[in-house]
């Protein structure tokens, strides 16, 4: 009481008492004088801290009671109630105003950790408009606008290399007379392969359908009729309203070049013969097919899908042979290593080793910290190449658990990864054998498969690589990548001998049987057919 500024003699006795009793009449005038928050503390205001104390709930709400009729008197009437109302307003509004400020402060902040968070995730997921992962959003926005990567070969503390070295006529670069445009697609092109046989392309689009073009094997200029080339359409579609999700994903010959698969963002794998008739249509996956291969022998078709599994085909009878699922996340690629047995990738960051008629992986590669773009064995069936978005290559062998070797130079997410036609078990055995990594830090990376290290980074393009490509002979690596260039590489001196920029960023490369021709295929719907004679 002495710090009070309450007389303490106009204190009753029993005043702590008292004053938890008023405590619970004070809960209990809360609830009777007003239902409205704003009014009840108007309502308090008649009060004085005294009164609390020494009066009961009755006395208060008489006191509240006469007070509000006597400021009611006072009050203006008409528009002078308006203009005093506008007053209060006016008086509170200053506060209201700083509870909204507080308010949108907040409001600002949460977007901005919002806002954080989605770019880390942007940045994460890539510059990351893979064509097999975001098919329908491509489909959707045209061609893929993609940031720019750092300045080219930052990666690795490498100079960019120059493209031509000689005079102002830059004599690497393709003529355009060696250059055929195939036009026909109505949509990006993803996919593109020839036949084993050599005369046929065969190219997937986003417009749900593949194309077969004959092309011949004699110099482009003198062979291919660009008005009027000779093309079969494999529609995916029965009519335009049934076209939606159909966009070809992926396919593959069969090794005679009699049959090609083609897998669709609709689930279905199906097979075709050459002159482009449906043979059989296989349907068990329930979500997009990302991967299709053959098996060395033809007998077998395997598929991996979205829906987390893999299957294979008999493709006699055109049904499931086994249905294999390993992995807890989107079967991102597959590969055989004989005619029985086969790796799968999942972007559940794990590989497996599965073999026809087991029910559980025969082996399972774990290492990887994001999700696995690709897998292929080399030549010899021996080692196993993967590639992953955590910016790593690695080599594994059966017989190990761990990575034989660990790649880790790139900078940016590695999208794909092929092995030279080199070495043990190819027609080229008294060369070494490399592995090419493509990546989204703008660079193609070639690595001493032996030794475990990086032999070459090659820096010639401005955007993600999506596609590289051996020729036949080991001696030339085929690269193509978003920023619209298509470069041949020599494998040995590690520099661009042939050029071509065209208008759209380009999704695959691939060499002929005869490696004298290179085929890509772009983002603007074309296919290009290069002459790369040297």
């Amino acid at each position: 009481m002495n710090k009070s500024t309450i007389d303490a003699n106009l204190v009753p006795p029993g005043a702590l008492v008292t004053f938890v009793q008023k405590g619970i009449q004070y809960l209990e005038l809360e609830a009777n004088l007003s239902n409205d928050d704003s009014d009840m503390d108007e309502d308090f205001q008649f009060l004085q801290p005294l009164d609390l104390i020494t009066k009961d709930v009755y006395e208060l709400q008489k006191i509240i009671k006469e007070k509000k009729e006597k400021l009611q008197k006072d009050k203006p009437r008409g528009k002078d109630k308006v203009n005093a109302d506008h007053v209060r307003d006016h008086e509170q509004e200053p506060i209201k105003e700083r509870e909204r400020e507080k308010q949108q402060r907040e409001k600002e902040r949460e977007r901005d950790r919002e806002r954080i968070e989605k770019n880390k995730e942007k940045e994460k997921r890539k510059e990351k408009e893979k064509p097999r992962k975001d098919l329908m959003d491509l489909k959707r926005s045209g061609e893929k606008e993609t940031t720019r990567c750092e300045e080219n070969g930052k990666a690795g503390d490498l100079e960019p290399m120059e493209i031509c070295t000689s005079s102002t006529s830059l004599p690497c670069e393709i003529p355009s007379c060696d250059v055929v445009v195939l036009e026909g697609h109505t949509s990006e092109v993803f996919v593109c392969a020839w036949s084993p046989e050599g005369s046929l392309l065969a190219s997937g689009s986003g417009d749900s359908t593949a194309r077969i073009w004959t092309i011949g094997d004699g110099p482009c200029n003198s062979t291919i009729p660009s008005a009027h080339p000779n093309v079969v359409v494999l529609k995916h579609f029965k009519s335009q309203a049934n076209e939606k999700s159909k966009d070809v994903t992926t396919l593959d010959w069969n090794g005679e070049g009699t049959l090609l698969a083609t897998g669709s963002y609709d689930g279905q794998a199906r097979i075709w013969n050459r002159a482009g008739e449906l043979v059989s249509t296989l349907n068990k996956h329930r979500g997009p097919i990302f991967s299709l291969k053959w098996n060395k022998k033809g007998d077998y078709l395997l598929s991996g899908s979205v829906d987390t599994t893999a299957i294979v085909w008999d493709v006699m009878s055109g049904e499931w042979k086994q249905q294999f699922e390993f992995h807890s996340g989107p079967t991102l690629d597959v590969d055989w290593r004989n005619n029985s047995s086969f790796a799968t990738c999942s972007t559940d960051n794990v590989i497996h080793v599965c073999k026809i008629g087991e029910n559980r992986p025969v082996k399972t590669f774990s290492g990887h910290q994001s999700e696995v773009n690709a897998i292929k064995w080399d030549p010899s069936g021996f080692l196993l190449a993967s590639c992953s978005d955590d910016n790593t290559a690695k080599i594994w062998s059966t017989k190990q658990d761990g990575c034989l070797h660990d790649f880790r130079e790139h900078g940016k997410e590695i999208y794909t990864i092929r092995w030279s036609p080199t070495g043990p078990g190819t027609s080229n055995p008294n060369k070494q054998l490399l592995l090419a990594s493509a990546s989204f830090d703008s660079t193609v990376k070639l690595w001493d498969v032996e030794l475990g290290r990086l032999l070459h980074s090659l820096n010639g393009h401005r955007d993600p690589v999506y596609s590289v490509a051996f020729s036949p002979n080991g001696e030339y690596l085929a690269s193509g990548s978003l920023d619209k260039c298509l470069n041949i590489w020599s494998v040995k001196e590690a520099k661009i001998v042939r050029t071509y920029n065209g208008d759209g960023g380009i999704f695959e490369v691939c060499w002929d049987k005869e490696g004298n021709k290179v085929a890509a295929c772009f983002a603007n719907n074309v296919v290009c057919v290069l002459d790369i004679r040297m």
